[in-house]
């Protein structure tokens, strides 16, 4: 693909028409049975989870739901999960881990719902409970971000063994706006600002968090997603078939060291 800068990845990672966890489940998933509810304190639509067969294994899918119109998002709280939807994607988490099944989980969204509502029922709890558990869990688990992954929010669904990104697909600690808002009090230099988080999978990938790069038709998944999906399913395929030839407890380790190495330096010794 033509050489893009950070912001324009954003923009297209943002882009309305990109494939969404609805259509991920239609291409490369068959059978999908969705399971609703946290089973503590409701539904929330803002995550989509279930079991399904891929390839004809079975497997446990979950992701963050964005949709297309107005309408339709506010349905699904334009992909902000509140506690409960992270309560759910635990308990299928859980479920998965019971009945041996690989996990796959889709990631597009801005961060977790940051309301005052969301707060009071442990929105903070919730993000790190997904944490903790995702990093004991004994099956294969792999993480797509495949449009916008920012903050905690995105990281309750990404303790992974593998951690992919869609070539134009962005992964950061907050957005943009935020971080521009942050550092220089002005939102409206949120351009100047990707350019500094390394949010873009090629710098991602250079840092060590995510382990590939899924490639994208000229001009973005949106422009030709049938090619994009099918992309994504060669790449769930390998990554999957790998660490399905290891234990459960080489799994386990060998994620939590994964993610202990991250941000670790080397001090040098004076000569």
């Amino acid at each position: 693909m033509t050489e893009l800068t950070a912001a324009q990845r954003v923009a297209i990672a943002r882009h309305p028409q990109r494939p969404n966890i609805t259509d991920y489940i239609g291409a490369l998933f068959t059978d999908f049975f969705e399971q609703h509810g946290d089973r503590l304190s409701g539904e929330d639509g803002a995550v989509l989870g279930g079991v399904a067969l891929y390839h004809g294994r079975p497997v446990t899918v979950i992701g963050t739901r964005k949709e297309r119109t107005v309408e339709e998002n506010l349905r699904c709280n334009f992909g902000m999960p509140s506690p409960a939807g992270y309560r759910k994607a635990l308990r299928l988490m859980r479920q998965a881990e019971k009945f041996r099944r690989p996990v796959f989980t889709f990631i597009d969204t801005s961060g977790a719902y940051p309301g005052l509502e969301a707060e009071a029922q442990g929105q903070g709890e919730a993000i790190a409970r997904n944490l903790y558990e995702m990093s004991r869990l004994t099956v294969p688990v792999i993480a797509v971000v495949t449009g916008e992954g920012n903050s905690g929010g995105a990281l309750a669904l990404g303790v992974a063994d593998r951690v992919l990104m869609l070539e134009n697909a962005v992964y950061a600690i907050l957005s943009p706006e935020g971080f521009a808002s942050i550092l220089w009090k002005d939102a409206g230099r949120h351009e100047e600002a990707c350019g500094l988080m390394k949010l873009t999978a090629p710098d991602l990938l250079r840092l060590g968090v995510i382990d590939d790069i899924i490639p994208e038709p000229e001009g973005g998944a949106h422009l030709a997603p049938r090619a994009a999906l099918g992309e994504t399913d060669r790449f769930l395929s390998r990554h999957l078939a790998e660490l399905s030839r290891q234990s459960g407890a080489a799994l386990a380790a060998g994620r939590y060291q994964k993610f202990r190495r991250m941000g670790a330096s080397v001090q040098k010794e004076d000569p």
